[in-house]
């Protein structure tokens, strides 16, 4: 695989994260202005997901 292939698809990965980074955030802010979850429900999730996220890393 040539340097320009790999090029190209790290291009169409950060494109991807990219949209997909703006479809998280929009079911986010709809979830909240319908009341379904908080904010700080939210954050306290992510915090709990980094925890075991980080725990998990360590071993």
């Amino acid at each position: 695989m040539s340097e320009v292939d790999i090029l190209y698809q790290i291009s169409n990965l950060k494109e991807m994260d990219y949209k997909n980074l703006l479809i998280l955030s929009g079911i986010i802010e709809l979830l909240i202005s319908k009341n379904i979850i908080s904010r700080q429900e939210l954050i306290n999730k992510i915090k709990k997901l980094n925890n075991i996220t980080s725990q998990t890393n360590m071993q």
